[in-house]
């Protein structure tokens, strides 16, 4: 049975951008699931399976629909216990928790400065429409005030990845040996703003750009389907 994933896109449907969904299509190439994308804009989010989530993404895994990045991975993995494994266990889940809070408190919050123009300029009218005064209201400032930010975030934000490169030091992957779900919770952060946005964040020779290429090149290079933006 073929999973349905509905994830976030702009005016191209086929340039899927939210890191949260880029999580679980990792997840679910990692468990080796059929799946469908469907891609869906800022205002159709709340019409997706009887508006079941405010958020992307969501699947429908046969009867039962689920949202939320976590909860996905979470679900995958109860559910196909015989396929390659997300967490590697309930200490991988739990660190991949962790992983989590830390993208999200570390990484995101540069991200939406680095490429919050640059998300509103690939949507659709009636999605700028919502997202300019729905993203002011969240930081608190006008376009402009976070546009004056941007040059500073961009200069300071191969800081935010010192942890993960210096672990990078003393093995190949969040996971270990090998990726695990905690791998594709940072991914999605730096797909988002490899899909979205023109700036350089990661620098060649970087231990976290070498980790980076590889995740795209993980399951028959499916992040790379999508082009970088220009």
């Amino acid at each position: 049975m073929t999973i349905i994933l509905h994830e976030l896109v702009g005016a191209d449907p086929a340039r899927p951008f939210s890191p949260h969904c880029w999580k679980v299509v990792m997840a679910l190439a990692h468990k080796g699931l059929p799946f469908e994308r469907k891609p869906v804009c800022f205002t159709k989010v709340p019409t997706i399976e009887g508006g079941v989530s405010k958020t992307v993404p969501v699947i429908r895994d046969g009867s039962q629909v689920v949202a939320d990045s976590f909860m996905i991975a979470a679900h995958l993995e109860e559910s196909y216990p015989d396929k390659p494994s997300l967490f590697g266990g309930d200490g991988g889940q739990a660190m991949a928790r962790f992983v989590e809070s830390w993208t999200q408190s570390t990484l995101h919050p540069g991200l939406n400065v680095i490429a919050l123009q640059e998300i509103h300029d690939l949507l659709l009218p009636e999605d700028r429409a919502y997202f300019r005064p729905s993203r002011e209201e969240r930081l608190g400032k006008t376009f402009a005030e976070v546009a004056a930010r941007r040059d500073a975030e961009i200069a300071g934000f191969s800081a935010r990845l010192t942890p993960l490169r210096v672990m990078l030091k003393s093995q190949p992957w969040i996971g270990g040996s090998s990726p695990l779900f905690a791998d594709y919770i940072v991914f999605g952060a730096l797909q988002w703003a490899r899909v979205v946005s023109g700036a350089r964040l990661l620098e060649e020779g970087d231990a976290v750009t070498d980790w980076f290429e590889r995740c795209l090149d993980l399951h028959d290079s499916i992040g790379r389907a999508v082009p970088a933006a220009g």
